[in-house]
C-alpha cells in the first residue's frame, strides 16, 4: 500500500430516536456495537490512523474504544455542529493521501466494499468518491444526481424534482476523500442552511464546483447502506445480519435446522457437520468443534466446545466442553466449568468453577461448585458441594474412579480419595481415604403405630389403620375392599 490512510468515524450523535441513555453507536447488534461493526469493516484498509469523533456520551464511548480498539483515538467534538466540522475537528495536521470518513451507524458495510471503494479512489486519483446504494424504497433520503463526468450533486428529497425522486440511488455514508482537498473544502464550508451546520455532503459540491473529480463507486448489496435510527431500525439490520451470518456458516458445512430461529454473533466459530437446532443463540467467543450437535432451545456465550459434543437444552457462559461430552438437557454452565472428554452433566444440574475429569459423570439433579473430580468418577443424583460457609467459598476434591450415592453433601473443604464410594443420604464432612466406603446415617429405626397416636384421624392414620387391619384378618380385608 502505497498510499498513505487515515479512517474517521462519525459517532457524536445522540440518536434522539432510540430514545436510550446508551449513545447511538454503543447499541449491540450480534456481538458487536454499531461503531464496533464499523471498526471491524475499516480494518482491513490498514490506515496509519483511526480516529473515532464523540460527543454524546463521549466517556462511555471512549470506555468502549479503549476495549474494543486500543489503537483507535477518540476525538471529542464538545458542540455536535454537523458532520463537516465534525471531520474538520478530527483531520490530523499532517494527514495526507486518502481520508476515509464513515458514519458510525453503518453496521452492515463489509471490509471489501471499503476496499473496492478506496482503491478505486486512488486508482482513478479522485478528489472524493462516494459510496452510493441502490435501494427499493429511497422515501426521505437524498437522492444521487449523476453525470458523464460523475456526482453532479445530492439533492435531498423535499427539493427534488419528480424526475429526481423516481432516482433510487442515495448516499450510503462512507466517502474517500484527497486529504489536501478535503482539508481545503471544509474551511470554506457554510453554515447558511436550516440547523446552521457544517455539513459533509457540502465538500461534494465545493469539489464538484471546482472542477475535481467526485465519482460514485455503488455497493453490491443495497443492505450494506442500512442504518439504525431507532429500536425498530436495529431490529431489522439484526435479522439481515443474522441472515448474511447464517447462510456464511452454512456454505462452510454447517447444517442450521431453522436458520430463522439461530442467531449467531460474528465473533462466533463453528467447525465443519456442526449442527445447530433451533431456537439457539451462540454468543461472545463461542467455538464449536467439529461434528458437534448444539441445541435445540440452548444459549451459550463464551463456551468451548469439543469435536463431536453435545449440548442440548442449555444455558451458559464461561465454560469449556470437551470431545464427546454429553450436556443436557436442562443443564445450567456457569463461569469455570470445564467438563473432560466424554464427560456428562445432565438433566437439572448446575456446575460452576469445577473441573470435572474424562469420562466422568454428573448425571441428575446435582449442584456442583467450586470442585475438582477426576476422571471416569460418577456423582450420584441430588448430591451437592456445600461450597459456601456464608463467609468464604471452600474446594470439594473427588478422586479417579469415585463412585458417590444419591443425595449426598460434600461440605467443603473435603476430599473424596481415588476408588472411594459414599452411601445414599451420606454428608461428607471429613476425608474419604482412597478406596474407603463412607457412611454417615446410623441404622434404620422404625416406630410402629406412630401415624395413629401421633397423627390421629388425619387421612393417613385412617389409611394406616386400614392396611394394617386388612393385614390381620381376611375378613378385614374383604371390609377394606367393599368400602
Amino acid at each position: 500500500m502505497s498510499e498513505q490512510r487515515t479512517v474517521i468515524v462519525l459517532a457524536a450523535g445522540e440518536g434522539k430516536r432510540m430514545k436510550s441513555a446508551l449513545p447511538k453507536v454503543l447499541h449491540t447488534l450480534l456481538g458487536r456495537s454499531l461503531v464496533g461493526h464499523v471498526l471491524a469493516a475499516a480494518a482491513p484498509l490498514e490506515a496509519q490512523a483511526t480516529l473515532v469523533v464523540v460527543g454524546h456520551g463521549a466517556e462511555r464511548v471512549r470506555e468502549h474504544l479503549g476495549e474494543i480498539a486500543p489503537a483507535v483515538a477518540p476525538v471529542v467534538q464538545a458542540e455536535q455542529r454537523g458532520t463537516g466540522h465534525a471531520v474538520r475537528v478530527a483531520l490530523p495536521a499532517e494527514a495526507s493521501g486518502t481520508v476515509v470518513v464513515l458514519n458510525g451507524d453503518l453496521p452492515l458495510v463489509r471490509s471489501q466494499t471499503l476496499v473496492d471503494l478506496v482503491e478505486r479512489h486512488e486508482r482513478d486519483g479522485n478528489a472524493a468518491t462516494l459510496l452510493t446504494a441502490e435501494v427499493a424504497d429511497p422515501s426521505g433520503l437524498g437522492r444521487i444526481i449523476t453525470g458523464e463526468k460523475g456526482l453532479e450533486r445530492i439533492v435531498e428529497e423535499r427539493d427534488a424534482s419528480p424526475a429526481e425522486r423516481a432516482i433510487h440511488e442515495i448516499n450510503a455514508g462512507a466517502y474517500a476523500f484527497d486529504a489536501g482537498l478535503l482539508r481545503d473544502a471544509l474551511g470554506r464550508v457554510s453554515t447558511d442552511n436550516d440547523q446552521g451546520e457544517e455539513y459533509l455532503t457540502d465538500v461534494l459540491g465545493l469539489l464538484v464546483a471546482g472542477g475535481h473529480p467526485v465519482r460514485t463507486h455503488l455497493a453490491g448489496d443495497p443492505d450494506e447502506a442500512l442504518g439504525a435510527n431507532d429500536r425498530a431500525q436495529l431490529a431489522q439490520l439484526r435479522a439481515v445480519l443474522r441472515d448474511r451470518i447464517n447462510e456464511h456458516w452454512m456454505r462452510e458445512g454447517v447444517s442450521i435446522i431453522d436458520p430463522a430461529t439461530t442467531w449467531l454473533d460474528v465473533t462466533v466459530s463453528l467447525g465443519r457437520d456442526v449442527v445447530v437446532e433451533p431456537n439457539t443463540q451462540l454468543r461472545g467467543s463461542t467455538v464449536i468443534g467439529e461434528g458437534a450437535l448444539v441445541g435445540p432451545d440452548t444459549t451459550l456465550t463464551d463456551v468451548s466446545i469439543g469435536d463431536g459434543a453435545s449440548v442440548v437444552r442449555t444455558h451458559g457462559s464461561g465454560a469449556q466442553i470437551g470431545a464427546g461430552a454429553s450436556v443436557g438437557p436442562f443443564a445450567y454452565l456457569r463461569a469455570g466449568t470445564v467438563l473432560g472428554r466424554k464427560g456428562k452433566i445432565g438433566t437439572f444440574v448446575e456446575v460452576k468453577n469445577a473441573d470435572i475429569g474424562s469420562g466422568s459423570k454428573v448425571p441428575h439433579l446435582s449442584y456442583i461448585g467450586d470442585a475438582t473430580i477426576g476422571e471416569h468418577t460418577n456423582i450420584g443424583a441430588a448430591s451437592v458441594t456445600v461450597n459456601y460457609d456464608g463467609v468464604d467459598k471452600h474446594r470439594t476434591v473427588i478422586g479417579d474412579y469415585a463412585r458417590t450415592g444419591a443425595d449426598n453433601m460434600f461440605v467443603a473443604p473435603v476430599e473424596v480419595g481415588d476408588g472411594a464410594y459414599t452411601g445414599a443420604g451420606t454428608v461428607v464432612r471429613r476425608d474419604v481415604p482412597p478406596g474407603s466406603l463412607a457412611v454417615s446415617n446410623g441404622p434404620q429405626r422404625i416406630f410402629e403405630g406412630w401415624t395413629e397416636s401421633h397423627r390421629p384421624g388425619t387421612p393417613a392414620a385412617e389409611a394406616a389403620q386400614r392396611a394394617l387391619r386388612a393385614a390381620d384378618t381376611p375378613e378385614a380385608a374383604a371390609d377394606t375392599e367393599t368400602e
